[in-house]
């Protein structure tokens, strides 16, 4: 038993692709979505400790380079499909912790054990940590559906996908991020030219909210 089954899985996070089975112009796969959700995170976390607001930087970073990994063993699963039922959900993240609890007690060397069960368990909780990992998360889904529209994809699913993380977005329970997003980030989104009006688009939320 050694580490070395850890490492090289870190290849496997390149080779799945986020939103499998649809058209588009740009691939993106896990591994390169979990540092660009350490980014956004990192950004924001600095803006709200600018703010007041206490950072606990070594759980950020965990909770941010980690909270995808057990997509190695299940794949990527569309926000849809994950998200059609609780159940569903549910019973999705006990698969995801049985297989990770395997993964560790099997690959990983036993004094590095307890470390890796609090490092990769589940990320989005109540800290400011975890909701600014859950707004990371859904930021990259929101830019990856941007990047697709803006290149001229009729595709429905990216539509859906871009409300959607907007939505979840504009909801999540970080005053001062959301108030920068909306405020900030959408205005230069919808000032930039796009092959899909981005500006109705993101209108149809904001009048809901």
């Amino acid at each position: 038993m050694g580490i070395h089954t850890f490492f090289t899985s870190l290849n496997d996070l390149e080779r799945i692709i986020r939103a499998p089975g649809r058209f588009k112009f740009e691939e993106h796969n896990v591994a390169a979505h979990s540092w660009k959700v350490s980014q956004y995170a990192m950004f924001f976390a600095t803006l709200e400790e600018q703010l007041g607001a206490q950072i606990n930087w070594k759980s950020l970073y965990e909770k941010t380079i980690n909270h995808d990994f057990a997509e190695v063993f299940i794949g990527d699963i569309k926000t849809p499909v994950k998200h059609a039922s609780p159940e569903l959900k549910e019973m999705l993240a006990v698969v995801e912790e049985k297989m990770m609890e395997n993964f560790i007690l099997e690959e990983i060397p036993p004094n590095f054990q307890a470390v890796f069960f609090e490092r990769m368990k589940e990320g989005k909780d109540a800290t400011i940590e975890g909701r600014l990992l859950e707004f990371a998360d859904k930021l990259d889904q929101f830019y990856e559906a941007f990047a697709e529209l803006k290149r001229g994809n009729t595709d429905k699913e990216f539509v859906y996908m871009y409300q959607s993380a907007l939505s979840k977005l504009l909801d999540l329970p970080l005053p001062n991020s959301v108030h920068y997003f909306r405020h900030e980030i959408l205005r230069d989104a919808m000032a930039e030219k796009t092959q899909i009006d981005i500006t109705t688009l993101t209108q149809e939320i904001l009048k809901s909210k």
